[in-house]
């Protein structure tokens, strides 16, 4: 690459940086910004032919649809629960397993969300999670930006291993069948054995990184949003936190293990939960004080003010999301008949313009329809009248305005981005190109890269599952080449790929949309984007430490 193909390659990247976080632009004026100028230069630099541009670009309204329609289950759950008055009753509830706001924290965003994004992927936990803190007090911003921190480590095995089985598995092949580079590599053993070598392998890891991100919680917590600005007092709370972190942690490791990349998520956030609710409700290696905020958050979002009344019988009120996960988790265990049956409904358009471009999404196996199902039974159960309904839908509807526009620039440029191997300059695509310029740099230092490489790809595709069916095959060959353990390298790209979330545009965009806080993307990825290197840099120095 020249310099300017190499500029070419790294306008996403760029374009995000600099219009959001150092701008701070909303993303509703940024991406249409970026998709014009990554379009632009893909044309005339990387000379794309126009109708393979275009092609991508109608994919990424597509897939971007998808996302909309999750977002605005999320949001109308909200404000159903709100207008319900369900969120009252949720809020009590928690006072009563601990009142100090950063064992909430470690509950929700790290606990239950990590279960949610075992059974669902796709963003889901922060989309509930975020509207939940908010609900019960937690300022916008630190809800989002905390909510996506904590959404990082269940993300090797969202939505049922979907990263795992579906991203890594398809990113060996080349075609239908596995790569002769991958065939020649595993020898006697399945791709199913190495998946699930690759899964045992990237939890072990992280039992040493993942297993501290509540720590990294409650202090960004207390100092960045706390009335004192302290690191102490999120510190008061690090025996209690590495326990926590340890009770995810250690039963997906194990699950893992025995099992495969299917549950360990599922099964990591039921244990965390079954173990850590009884042991804050007992004070278990609590500090004596609660922590709580000194005034109510100047933020705000659409939702009606919580009293500290119990209004609603606590399992009434937890029965929305009580169905959100028990949905969640049949339509996707294969052995059920309902994912076949919801996964027949397809809008799809394949050979885009003529190009190899094709897309398609599954509406009814979304959890943006499961959403909207359970919305129309909370609507009975909670007993809402019409003009409750109405209003609840009319809020809804008028906060997604913002999202439209930035998800609907967004994930067109990224496609562009990766689709850009089609082109008259003899390169590859843009992300490979950039990969193999990366790899030729480190030389065999490359597993303090591998997870770098993973983060990027979430950062630009929106999902560690395309970030890992983008890059697998390219990890895989770089540790081949450089006789480094392939199971070791690949399981780098995975963690590389679930941290990448915290700062992926995509996701930042819908998080801030559900809570109201669009035009705040930029000061979200600056909150996420220190914990994010930091949690690569020492996945690669673990990994490389390993390869010694």
């Amino acid at each position: 690459m020249n310099i300017f193909e190499l500029l070419t390659a790294l306008t996403p990247v760029l374009a995000v940086f600099v219009f959001l976080v150092i701008l701070r632009m909303p993303a509703s004026r940024a991406m249409p910004i970026s998709l014009a100028a990554t379009a632009l230069l893909a044309f005339f630099v990387w000379k794309v032919p126009a109708v393979q541009i275009t092609a991508a670009a109608i994919e990424g309204i597509l897939i971007s649809v998808s996302i909309l329609w999750i977002v605005f289950g999320a949001i109308l759950l909200l404000n159903t629960l709100s207008n319900s008055g369900a969120l009252d009753s949720i809020r009590h509830g928690f006072t009563q397993i601990s009142a100090d706001r950063r064992v909430q924290l470690i509950i929700i965003a790290w606990l239950f969300g990590s279960f949610i994004e075992g059974a669902a992927g796709f963003g889901t936990p922060a989309a509930i999670g975020a509207p939940l803190l908010v609900a019960l007090g937690f300022p916008p911003l630190a809800a989002v930006s905390l909510a996506l921190i904590a959404d990082s480590s269940a993300v090797s095995f969202g939505a049922v291993g979907t990263p795992m089985i579906v991203g890594v598995k398809q990113g060996l092949n080349e075609g239908v069948s596995l790569a002769e580079i991958v065939e020649n590599g595993l020898g006697n053993m399945s791709i199913n054995q190495f998946l699930q070598e690759v899964a045992s392998t990237a939890v072990f890891i992280d039992l040493f990184i993942g297993s501290f991100i509540p720590v990294i919680l409650v202090m960004m917590l207390t100092r960045f949003f706390g009335e004192n600005r302290s690191w102490k007092e999120g510190a008061e709370l690090l025996p209690f936190a590495i326990f926590t972190g340890l009770s995810f942690t250690v039963p997906a490791f194990l699950t893992a293990t025995l099992l495969g990349p299917e549950f360990p998520s599922i099964i990591g956030g039921l244990v965390g939960l079954a173990i850590v609710v009884p042991a804050a409700k007992r004070g278990f290696l609590l500090p004596d004080k609660p922590w709580d905020f000194s005034d109510t958050p100047s933020e705000t979002v659409n939702i009606q003010p919580l009293t500290a009344e119990k209004t609603m019988p606590l399992l009434l009120a937890w029965l929305p999301y009580l169905l959100v996960a028990v949905f969640l988790v049949l339509t996707r265990l294969d052995f059920l008949p309902v994912k076949g049956w919801l996964r027949e409904v397809k809008v799809e358009w394949a050979s885009i313009l003529g190009t190899e471009i094709s897309t398609s999404f599954e509406p009814l196996y979304l959890p943006g329809s499961i959403f909207i199902l359970v919305v129309a039974l909370t609507i009975l159960f909670h007993k809402m009248n019409g003009s409750l309904v109405r209003k609840t839908f009319s809020q809804s509807a008028k906060t997604m305005g913002g999202s439209i526009i930035a998800l609907g620039t967004a994930v067109p440029m990224v496609r562009i981005f990766i689709n850009s191997g089609v082109n008259l300059a003899d390169l590859d695509s843009m992300p490979m190109e950039l990969a193999a310029m990366v790899s030729e740099v480190i030389g065999g230092n490359w597993p303090l890269a591998a997870p770098v490489i993973g983060a990027l790809g979430s950062f630009i595709s929106g999902s560690a599952t395309f970030s890992n069916m983008m890059f697998s095959l390219f990890q895989f060959s770089v540790a081949d080449s450089i006789g480094v353990d392939t199971r070791v390298v690949l399981a780098l790209q995975v963690l590389g790929a679930n941290w990448g979330n915290m700062i992926c545009v995509l996701n930042v965009v819908a998080a801030a949309s559900v809570v109201n806080l669009g035009g705040k993307e930029g000061t979200i990825i600056r909150m996420t984007l220190i914990p994010m290197l930091f949690y690569a840099l020492l996945a690669g120095v673990i990994g490389f430490l390993l390869l010694i």
